[in-house]
């Protein structure tokens, strides 16, 4: 009976050079980046996300007409009267703002990752 190749094989530790470990974010040589284009229409569609989660996150807490009387929050009065605590809304707007802070961040540290 032939025996059968092992299918993932150890690499060899001699053969990876003393940068890899220098730097974990590095891309190894053998594989390839993402093309530029892909990166920036990622990061558009990120960028957009949040800014439009954000945005709605930060103002639906104050809109009366969708915070106060909607099905979910009139069937449980407990956590009805949590969320008409105005503390509790501006905590979730504070989350709206951050979320818009974290696509706008991410927009001015972007960085193109070429081969």
């Amino acid at each position: 009976m032939a025996v059968q190749k092992e299918l993932f094989p150890e690499p060899d530790p001699v053969a990876q050079p003393a940068h890899a470990v220098a730097d974990p974010t590095a891309l190894p040589a053998s594989l390839p980046g993402a093309p530029v284009w892909l990166q920036r229409l990622s990061l558009f569609i990120l960028v957009l996300f949040c800014i439009y989660l954000g945005v709605l996150v930060a103002v639906l807490p104050w809109w009366t007409r969708v915070w106060d009387h909607n099905m979910f929050v009139q069937a449980r009065p407990m956590l009805a009267a949590v969320l008409r605590n105005g503390a509790v809304r501006g905590m979730i707007s504070g989350l709206g703002l951050l979320d818009i802070w974290i696509g706008i961040s991410e927009a001015i540290h972007y960085r193109d990752y070429r081969d």
